[in-house]
């Protein structure tokens, strides 16, 4: 509690003594349903020109607050984020919820708990915030210079458990879709079922393929991928890429997913090793996605390894 406490703390004292860099992002909430909004960030990686926000994040307005869904890469795009919520309501940040660990879902945390928001996070995602905050943070240094400096790793302080949630915020329902997680351990959807909407985080990428990563878990990422078959939202505001639809969630991230994980347990169950099951994948159908020749090789030698394991 007191660690928390001082993360808290110093990043109020930052935000007051540190001089930030004029923003390079320009951040802008867009309405897809009655009082929700997105911001679509850039689908290519993360820049400078872009402070490392090549992510969605969300916004639902209440009557007695705003709910943010993701806080952004850093102290200083998490106060962009801010400053683009103010033009759209004067209600204050009540409520953020990170979706996953990766760090543009959370590192702009302190910049909100400084501002009284109560933060929240399913707690299968504590540990990887915990393994992995510090490296993100020094890799987002790299790529930003002073644009990351008053960034803090800071946790949630209140954490959902179980495979579903359901919280009233505002008077607006918010159910959230834990499946065992998916990008990240932590993957968790959020659903709105009053306005027909629900946020993926990055258990959905679209126009880009996404990326399995040694903390990925590609089998309960499909079982979440199928609750969305379920839900079947009108609008559909993915983890990376354009507002879009069911089917396009499930041409994009589904179908490449299912293909992947079928080939590499034929190739366990056949003993064929891992360098010819990557080569023998056929990636023809997903090349059509941004970021694919770099990213297909190590997304199927890992699922291979995770199959592996199973």
């Amino acid at each position: 509690m007191m660690k928390r406490w001082i993360g808290r703390f110093l990043a109020g004292i930052l935000a007051v003594v540190v001089p930030l860099p004029a923003a390079a992002v320009d951040v802008v909430f867009t309405p897809v349903a009655d009082g929700v909004y997105a911001y679509v960030g850039e689908t290519d990686g993360r820049s400078y020109d872009n402070e490392g926000l090549n992510a969605n994040i969300g916004l639902v307005v209440t009557p007695a607050g705003a709910v943010l869904i993701d806080s952004g890469a850093t102290f200083q795009s998490a106060r962009q984020i801010h400053e683009a919520v103010k033009a759209v309501t004067a209600q204050p940040v009540k409520w953020v919820f990170n979706t996953g660990g990766q760090d543009h879902r959370w590192l702009g945390n302190g910049y909100f708990a400084s501002q009284g928001a109560e933060v929240m996070a399913h707690a299968a995602g504590q540990a990887d915030m915990l393994n992995r905050g510090n490296d993100h943070l020094q890799g987002l240094k790299a790529t930003l210079g002073a644009m990351a400096e008053g960034t803090v790793p800071t946790l949630p302080t209140r954490w959902l458990t179980g495979g579903d949630a359901r919280l009233d915020l505002g008077g607006v329902v918010f159910e959230f879709k834990h499946r065992g997680g998916a990008h990240t351990p932590g993957d968790t959807m959020v659903w709105l079922p009053q306005k027909n909407v629900l946020f993926t985080g990055d258990v959905v990428y679209v126009e880009r393929m996404l990326g399995v990563l040694p903390v990925s878990n590609t089998k309960s990422w499909l079982d979440t991928l199928a609750v969305i078959e379920q839900l079947n939202p009108q609008v559909l505001v993915p983890g990376h890429g354009s507002v879009t639809t069911v089917a396009t969630a499930k041409a994009d991230s589904q179908a490449y997913l299912r293909a992947l994980r079928a080939h590499m347990k034929r190739a366990v169950d056949d003993g064929t090793d891992v360098s010819a099951a990557v080569k023998s994948f056929n990636a023809a159908p997903f090349m059509r996605l941004l970021n694919a020749a770099e990213l297909m090789p190590g997304n199927a030698s890992r699922t291979y390894l995770e199959v592996e394991r199973e």
